[in-house]
């Protein structure tokens, strides 16, 4: 870009949104759902402003309504002083999907939405359009590339380049990083700003992640809970850009910010739950006193009191690291789980990949243990090792004394997907596990299992549904109440709630815990959320990036049972056990850049 040729992305903001006393709904009659009711929201000129709920809240309803894909019942929507009659280039819009063609490379599908909107203009003119959008999300080398040769971060920065082509005054953003992992979330966050910073747009982010609006935005303004979801009272981040993602963590007023809106979100959540059936544990009537049948073909550990050869520290909440305990001292409680020199590889043309090596690994019995990890360090691998769903190339696993061979109904395994028959029923889901462990007992003890688990877990009503007509979060409670259902002596969780935005994962956790808590089964979960590790586990273990990815540190949580959620995030602790997992997984990424670069 030469002197004499302005960027053509450039000009003075005069525009802002304004919806004034807004209702809108569905149906009609009996069968009418309000979604909002009596909304009013001004977004200045130049503003950054967040909207954060639960997913159903009516966050997309409000969305659609900015950009003029849905009229108001009620009230109206103003651009620039303007009622809003329907959609516009104006008012650009990115979504959750990327919605790319996939026949067509990142500049084709960029160059697609400027031939739209600017057919007028001359080739060279528009070429200059596409180049600049591409340039400003930072895809010049991949410009050539079709969709399924990206990664989901950069798929989603060819939507957002895609909507900037278009030149809009007003970005509507439609919880564009939901779908992306926590690093590549991050990384898209910072390129957001860059551009807005440089470009002074005006923003209006959907999203469901409080931190997130609490980085990027001016405003965060919660929305509540439907059915008539309204605003609660708006937070003002006035803290000045750029902003640091450590130094917020540790900032008073972003952590009176945090626990302002996290308190109305779910005090509103717990409102709808008053008024439905769906909600956390219910008082249910006791389980019969039965014992599932062993049908493991599990054998004697052949390995217990081995030595380990561990080269890890233990980080304790003070900041104080003590050397690993080797196996010949005494346990101070009993062990459920032990790996001993756990490693997997794989057969390659160049010779074995080793993806796990030397993983040691003790949890004792009612303990909950998180691992966290980069993407593809073996996180899951070694879950799957533990369930006996693959196969160990190397060490040992011993379960509640003997060694584990095979899967079997000892360990109850939930995934990120749910993984349930979509043709039966959630009672019958549960059933069918239920009925493989406990075939020795009558039919209706069995039935008083599967019913009690789906009843404690807020799925009393609908377990006559199947899964297409349950939503992510009441599915992945299905999952929770089969893998209990068995009484297994190991509960382990592959990304549970991965698959859920982030509020709904507070939700589900908390409901995870209240469970736990009942049956205290030891507990071996899978995450790549710092919070959420901290919020649940007794230890957090971290592991190293492969390959030959082993345990890196252990970080002791030494918050007491029951937890709340809103009391511990106060606390300088809280502040301290996510700083610290943050830099172990910062020093490996940079590492990590350093290895690719060489």
């Amino acid at each position: 870009m030469t002197a004499e040729q302005p960027p053509l992305f450039f000009w003075e903001i005069m525009s802002y949104l304004e919806l004034r006393n807004v209702s809108a709904g569905f149906g009609s009659g009996r069968a009418r759902t309000e979604v909002l009711r009596g909304i009013n929201l001004s977004v200045e000129k130049g503003e950054f402003v967040a909207v954060v709920g639960y997913s159903g809240s009516g966050k997309t309803t409000l969305m659609n309504l900015a950009a003029g894909l849905l009229r108001p019942d009620e009230g109206e929507v103003l651009f620039e002083g303007e009622p809003v009659s329907g959609p516009s280039t104006e008012r650009g819009i990115v979504f959750q999907n990327y919605s790319l063609l996939p026949w067509l490379t990142v500049r084709g599908n960029i160059g697609m939405a400027v031939n739209q909107v600017f057919g007028r203009e001359g080739r060279i003119l528009r070429s200059r359009r596409v180049r600049e959008a591409i340039e400003m999300v930072h895809l010049d080398d991949a410009e050539q590339k079709r969709p399924l040769e990206l990664s989901g971060g950069m798929r989603q920065r060819v939507a957002v380049a895609r909507t900037l082509a278009t030149r809009p005054k007003l970005m509507l953003l439609d919880e564009p990083l939901s779908a992306l992992d926590a690093l590549t979330r991050s990384v898209m966050q910072d390129q957001i700003l860059e551009i807005w910073q440089q470009e002074r747009q005006t923003i209006l982010l959907i999203t469901n992640d409080v931190d997130e609006g609490l980085y990027m935005a001016d405003r965060i303004i919660p929305l509540g809970m439907g059915p008539g979801a309204a605003f609660g009272p708006e937070a003002i981040n006035g803290l000045s850009r750029p902003r640091d993602r450590r130094a917020l963590n540790h900032h008073p007023h972003i952590r009176e910010l945090r626990n302002q809106i996290l308190s109305y979100l779910l005090t509103e959540k717990g409102r709808q739950r008053s008024e439905s059936t769906e909600g956390g544990l219910e008082e249910q009537d006791g389980l019969p006193d039965i014992q599932p049948m062993n049908i493991t073909d599990a054998r004697p550990a052949p390995f217990r009191g081995m030595p380990l050869r561990e080269n890890r520290r233990i980080v304790r909440g003070d900041g104080r690291t003590d050397p690993a305990p080797s196996a010949s001292e005494p346990a101070r409680r009993e062990l459920a789980l032990e790996t001993i020199h756990l490693s997997k590889s794989y057969a390659t043309p160049r010779g074995p990949a080793v993806i796990v090596e030397d993983f040691n690994l003790k949890v004792t019995r009612g303990e909950f243990i998180c691992v966290i990890g980069h993407s593809g360090c073996g996180k899951s691998t070694v879950l799957s090792m533990i369930a006996g769903l693959n196969e160990v190339s190397g060490g040992s696993i011993i379960l509640d004394g003997k060694e584990v061979t095979g899967p079997g109904p000892d360990r109850g395994v939930v995934f990120q997907s749910p993984c349930l028959l979509p043709w039966l029923t959630a009672y019958e889901n549960v059933k069918l596990g239920v009925d493989q462990v406990f075939y020795h007992v009558p039919e209706k003890q069995r039935v008083q299992i599967a019913r009690y688990y789906l009843s404690i877990l807020g799925l009393g009503e609908r377990r006559d549904k199947r899964p297409l007509e349950l939503s992510r979060g009441q599915q992945q409670r299905v999952g929770l109440a089969r893998a209990f259902a068995l009484s297994p002596k190991m509960l382990l969780l592959d990304e549970p709630f991965g698959m859920l935005d982030k509020l709904t994962k507070l939700e589900l956790q908390q409901v995870l815990l209240d469970l736990w808590g009942r049956v205290r089964l030891s507990a071996f979960m899978v995450t790549h959320d710092v919070d959420e590790a901290i919020y649940l586990a007794d230890r957090v273990v971290m592991m190293t990036d492969g390959p030959r990815a082993r345990v890196g540190e252990i970080l002791e949580i030494d918050f007491g049972r029951p937890r709340n959620r809103l009391e511990i995030m106060d606390t300088s602790r809280y502040c301290d056990y996510r700083e610290q997992m943050i830099t172990f997984l910062e020093e490996r990424a940079h590492r990590r850049d350093l290895d690719t670069a060489a």
